[in-house]
């Protein structure tokens, strides 16, 4: 049975911080071969970047630029002038609305990601960047609350989530979740 937190959706009750858990899946998916230092400061536990080369690197969006540069993989932060605002932009969204979101915002938060999912494959458009691993992060809790007619109501999100926790290497830390159901057709024409 699973427990839901009351009026939350942020990280499910099992990760004592989530966010420490996604930049350590980040460092893999990247191909970054040691692993780094982390801990945490504040009653919000920001994830804070223990780094040898200078002074420690702080906030989740922040430690996961550095590693993206750290791997020397820039496309994952956008191609463009203007693509790499729409990723700063959905890294922003997702610390500033994700993270905090109440259980009334849900509905607000998918309608809204739907509508703007509609002609997207990615989040910054028709390439895969860190705003997907992030924002998918962020609503996995959302999207493995609901119940399958109410996935269906958010076919673009739907269809979204699934393409990226079937990326390599991105879902780890979280479980799978079933977005759509099969349909069984009756061989009846409508």
């Amino acid at each position: 049975m699973r427990i839901k937190s009351p009026a939350h959706c942020v990280a499910p009750p099992t990760g004592r911080n989530m966010a420490l858990r996604e930049l350590s899946s980040l460092e893999r998916y990247l191909g970054l071969k040691k692993p780094n230092k982390y801990s945490t400061q504040g009653d919000n536990k920001v994830p804070v970047l223990q780094n040898s080369n200078g002074p420690p690197v702080v906030g989740l969006v922040t430690v996961a630029c550095h590693l993206v540069k750290e791997a020397k993989r820039p496309e994952l932060l956008g191609d463009s002038a203007e693509s790499r605002a729409v990723v700063q932009q959905w890294l922003e969204y997702r610390v500033t609305k994700l993270d905090g979101c109440t259980k009334e915002d849900n509905k607000t938060i998918l309608k809204d990601l739907n509508l703007y999912l509609q002609d997207k494959v990615y989040m910054a458009g028709h390439r895969f960047t860190l705003a997907d691993t992030f924002v998918f992060y962020g609503i996995h809790p959302l999207i493995a609350d609901l119940a399958i007619q109410e996935k269906e109501q958010y076919g673009n999100v739907s269809r979204w989530f699934d393409h990226i926790q079937h990326y390599p290497g991105i879902r780890h830390p979280l479980p799978p979740v079933v977005v759509l159901r099969n349909t069984i057709y009756t061989g009846k024409h409508h």
